[in-house]
């Protein structure tokens, strides 16, 4: 057994259910609170459900090309449709996934989300599936799903006037945010700081995460919560309590970004 994972899932299984609470007692009509808009430009909560839904399905697939022929022809399938419209696909997928009627949307998500974690258990120790970017163990795809659900879930939360449960379950969150520094450079055409980078964060029980050399001259610290919020650009930098030292860790906050992509647009500042 891969602790590890096992831990990551029970983790996704729990921030999902949080979110599927939220939604599922909505109703079957379209209007009764899943075509509420979301603070993503165009997408409402049903649109944030299904791009869940279908990212995790995507996701299975991926597991699964390695099984055989008929797998790997489902997954090239994928890639191919996705290499024709780069930059819109994943937004065409979420807004035709929320097409369906919102009873038909929940059973799909359901069997997704169980489909996903069975295929991540099942997949060969240590080899690694395909992704639209580098090649993913296990392990790094249910951060990612995490990192993912949690994000979109604040979104629907924010929609629907639901306060979010803040546990220390982002610290995959946290994780991610910090191993995807040098992507955040890349991503806006700078070159990468060559020397680590100190982050100490507080975590919601109180408990101190740190990452990187204690003596680096490059550092950032503050609430684990704020921070995940900014590496997934659900808040602005000047509305956190983040505190940079030095140049390129200030820097970095401005355009930090954990998520797959080109630049993201982030949010404004509170008031601004």
């Amino acid at each position: 057994m891969n602790q590890l994972l096992e831990d990551l899932l029970a983790d996704l299984a729990a921030e999902t259910d949080r979110l599927w609470s939220a939604v599922s007692g909505l109703g079957e009509r379209a209007d009764g609170g899943w075509s509420t808009p979301t603070p993503a430009p165009g997408w409402t909560v049903a649109t944030q459900v299904a791009h869940l839904l279908w990212t995790d399905e995507t996701a299975a697939a991926a597991a699964r090309s390695v099984e055989g022929p008929a797998d790997k022809e489902a997954w090239d399938a994928i890639v191919l449709d996705a290499i024709a419209d780069p930059t819109g696909y994943v937004d065409a997928s979420a807004h035709e996934v929320a097409r369906l009627s919102p009873a038909a949307l929940l059973a799909r998500w359901g069997k997704a989300r169980t489909a996903l974690a069975e295929t991540l258990r099942d997949f060969p120790e240590g080899e690694r599936m395909p992704w639209f970017g580098p090649p993913m163990s296990p392990s790094s795809m249910a951060t990612a799903r995490f990192m993912e659900t949690w994000a979109h879930a604040l979104d629907v939360y924010e929609a629907l006037g639901v306060e979010p449960e803040v546990t220390d379950r982002i610290r995959h969150v946290a994780h991610l945010g910090v191993r995807t520094r040098g992507f955040a450079f890349a991503t806006h055409g700078l070159p990468a700081p060559a020397e680590e980078f100190r982050v100490e964060l507080i975590a919601p029980s109180g408990e101190v995460w740190a990452w990187g050399p204690d003596d680096a001259v490059q550092r950032v610290s503050g609430p684990a919560y704020d921070f995940c919020l900014l590496a997934t650009q659900r808040i602005h930098r000047d509305d956190t309590a983040l505190v940079a030292v030095g140049a390129e860790a200030e820097q970095w906050l401005g355009i930090a970004q954990c998520f797959a992509g080109p630049p993201g647009e982030g949010r404004v500042r509170n008031g601004g």
